[in-house]
């Protein structure tokens, strides 16, 4: 009876053994895995698990060798238990292999498909600073053609470059009002010269230079001061010096312009009566 049951055990190992080399065969097969591990692990993972085939065969070769199990004796339950051990470590063995071997595959693919990431992206850097260079060659042209074209058609003539400073006054473009005041001062006589001096000294109050807006207002003030101008003068005497916080001197300038014109213009009244207010005048 316990002969027949030695039997059936080395039986069972057999068929383990059997299956568990067949299990390594197909782990190793040159069309499956092998294929895909190229890198120095994954051969040293490969030659592991041959070489773990290679000694389950033996097992399995020297189970089977005389044909029939050994005769009962003490210890063969205890090489029964050696065996199964043997037979469970190898096939952990094996199961951690597997693992490593499909870690090592997924990081082989995450490598790859970071790198056909940054190369999409790179690719798409070129072509953007490429169509920016081209971009850049092409609007350089127009551009240029604007500078070359401006000296042509920026006015010359006194009565031109008052027109263009007081259009540019309207849009707050001061810097321009300002040096077509200049350029018309070259040239202009007469009323001209006065509204060359007066749209000179608006500008620089836009620019807030409000010292050397007073000092030209007042010489357009002085240049006719019985010209139309001269009341609109004197009011912006008055207002670059409050913006200065010099009250006294804004009074003055105030008491001035209501001395030599008492009748003004209702819009100039209007006006000399809040800068007074502003300036605490009596």
């Amino acid at each position: 009876m316990k002969s027949r049951v030695k039997a059936v055990r080395v039986v069972r190992h057999g068929l383990v053994l059997s299956g568990l080399v067949a299990v390594l065969m197909g782990t190793t097969s040159p069309m499956g895995h092998a294929q895909d591990v190229t890198s120095r692990e994954g051969i040293a993972l490969q030659d592991q698990i041959l070489a773990l085939k290679q000694a389950m065969s033996q097992m399995q070769a020297s189970q089977s060798e005389g044909g029939a199990p050994p005769p009962p004796s003490a210890s063969a339950g205890g090489s029964s238990a050696v065996n199964g051990d043997l037979v469970s470590q190898l096939l952990e063995r094996v199961s951690t292999l597997e693992q490593q071997q499909r870690d090592m595959r997924g990081e082989i693919d995450q490598l790859t498909n970071d790198l056909q990431q940054k190369t999409a992206a790179l690719s798409k850097q070129v072509a953007d600073s490429q169509f920016a260079a081209q971009a850049g060659a092409g609007g350089s042209a127009a551009p240029a053609a604007a500078a070359s074209a401006e000296p042509a058609a920026r006015p010359t003539t006194p009565d031109a470059l008052l027109s263009a400073g007081k259009a540019a006054l309207q849009k707050r473009d001061y810097d321009t009002a300002h040096d077509n005041a200049e350029a018309a001062l070259k040239s202009a006589k007469g009323a001209f010269k006065v509204d060359a001096q007066f749209l000179l000294a608006q500008s620089l109050a836009g620019q807030k230079q409000y010292r050397q807006s007073a000092v030209a207002y007042y010489d357009a003030y002085r240049q006719s001061p019985k010209s139309a101008r001269a009341p609109d003068a004197l009011l912006g005497v008055t207002a670059s010096l409050l913006a200065l916080g010099d009250k006294k001197s804004a009074c003055e300038a105030l008491g001035k312009l209501n001395n030599e014109f008492p009748s003004p213009a209702p819009r100039v009244a209007h006006a000399a009566e809040i800068y007074g207010r502003k300036g605490g005048c009596n």
